[in-house]
């Protein structure tokens, strides 16, 4: 039977380990990010990696960082016939990859497009329509490998990263099962990427998470949207620090300066950005729980006043 190690951390990851385990690949050792302290309380939560792996007995290898790890070693002296990664979020050594007949990975977008740590994220962000899953083999350079399978995913208005990471893992799951069989045959297609159009998709890193609010309202609301639930956009409302988990767009010519409160009622909340509105539906003032707009406004934003200007 064909040997497969799998890497991922997140739930994207366990979805596809799972498809496997459930049909019947044998699975000999799942790798993971270390467990991370979560909440305001620090405490210690499993990836969904490893509680997959642990629910089935498969072997879990958690290092801080793979190259140079005793890990490592261990993972090349188990012989494996099939690497697989999915979501794992550490380069790969190439004695790794080249320790196994197959290297492949599960990536969330349609390469050559968003190669990088955060596709699914920023494919959101920048207002794209579609999305999806390409299988490809794994090489030394950052997802350049050449490309097995694609499948287009649709990006909705209301889609979330969260909704989108549910959605993709399905499909990653389900394209990774269809292609594993010519992939441990060798008579799969290989799919040379157009460099001329490969773009780059980085992590997204502490100051992207901060909504500027001279951006426009699209922009705007496609980070509060690309950053739900992980890591969350947060701006300055009313002199807290506030996450902003759901917006909607507001057609506003006026030349009231970004951040002006243009509209309140007991359920309502519109603030000027550099181009049109923001209607802001649910948020999450620092130390609170998240919340809808009545809740806030008949709390800690009850003396908001139109005209005032509350975010920066």
């Amino acid at each position: 039977m064909t040997k497969i190690i799998f890497m991922g951390t997140p739930q994207f990851s366990a979805t596809v380990l799972k498809g496997l385990i459930d049909n019947d690949y044998e699975v000999i050792a799942a790798v993971t990010q270390p467990d991370k302290p979560i909440g305001r309380k620090k405490v210690l939560e499993e990836t969904p990696v490893k509680k997959v792996a642990k629910e089935y007995g498969i072997k879990v290898l958690q290092p801080d960082k793979l190259s140079g790890s005793e890990e490592l070693n261990e993972l090349i002296a188990l012989k494996a016939d099939v690497l697989i990664t999915a979501a794992y979020g550490q380069f790969l050594p190439m004695s790794l990859i080249n320790s196994v007949t197959s290297a492949v990975n599960v990536h969330g977008s349609l390469l050559p497009k968003y190669r990088g740590g955060a596709p699914i994220q920023r494919s959101i962000m920048n207002g794209d329509k579609k999305t999806g899953i390409t299988i490809m083999y794994m090489v030394k350079a950052m997802d350049a490998g050449d490309m097995i399978a694609k499948e287009e995913v649709e990006i909705t208005k209301d889609d979330t990263g969260d909704s989108m990471f549910e959605k993709l893992s399905l499909v990653g799951r389900n394209l990774l099962l269809k292609t594993l069989p010519s992939i441990i045959d060798g008579t799969n297609e290989r799919i040379i990427q157009n460099p001329d159009e490969v773009s780059i998709s980085p992590n997204i890193s502490k100051e992207e998470e901060k909504v500027d609010i001279n951006d426009s309202a699209v922009n705007i609301t496609n980070k509060v949207r690309a950053l739900n639930s992980n890591p969350g956009a947060w701006i300055t409302l009313n002199k807290l620090h506030t996450k902003l988990w759901k917006t909607e767009v507001v057609e506003n010519n006026s030349k009231n300066k970004p951040g002006t409160v243009i509209e309140k009622s007991k359920n309502s909340l519109v603030i000027k950005a550099g181009q049109d509105a923001i209607k802001i539906l649910k948020l999450q003032p620092a130390g609170k729980k998240s919340m809808d707009i009545a809740s806030y406004l008949n709390g800690f934003g009850r003396d908001i006043e139109v005209g005032q200007i509350i975010a920066e």
